[in-house]
């Protein structure tokens, strides 16, 4: 059984985690229904109108593994992957990438705090700290 502290934490995390989750459902939701400033910014970047359906299918995907509390590391990794190829773009076309990595961040400062075997493989303090 989780302590009061352990409860805490691993709601704030669900919290977290949900803020992220949500983003990346709203903006996969645009890919989808094709809005104009989505294909727009898109093609600025190099993506075609296919590819970004593509796209928001893959962030869906990754998202909704993320949000599952029985799938949410492999989400979580998933996440990485598809931002690191955000961020890859943003620096071939010179744009800031700085939102992509705090949005990464996020990612696993949420997943770190609901998820107690993850916490025991990276701890956020040194043990003799405690």
């Amino acid at each position: 059984m989780q302590t009061t502290s352990a409860k805490k934490r691993v709601r704030a995390g669900q919290i977290i985690s949900a803020l992220p989750v949500l983003f990346l459902l709203v903006d996969a939701l645009g890919k989808f229904l094709l809005l104009d400033p989505v294909v727009e910014a898109s093609a600025e970047l190099g993506y075609t109108g296919d590819m970004v359906v593509r796209l928001g299918a893959l962030e869906a995907a990754c998202a909704l593994l993320f949000a599952a509390p029985r799938t949410a590391v492999l989400g979580a990794v998933l996440l990485t992957g598809y931002l690191g190829g955000a961020v890859a773009t943003h620096v071939v076309h010179g744009s800031s990438f700085g939102f992509t990595l705090v949005f990464g961040a996020i990612v696993w400062l949420g997943m770190l705090l609901r998820d107690d075997r993850l916490l025991a493989l990276l701890p956020l303090r040194h043990p003799r700290s405690l």
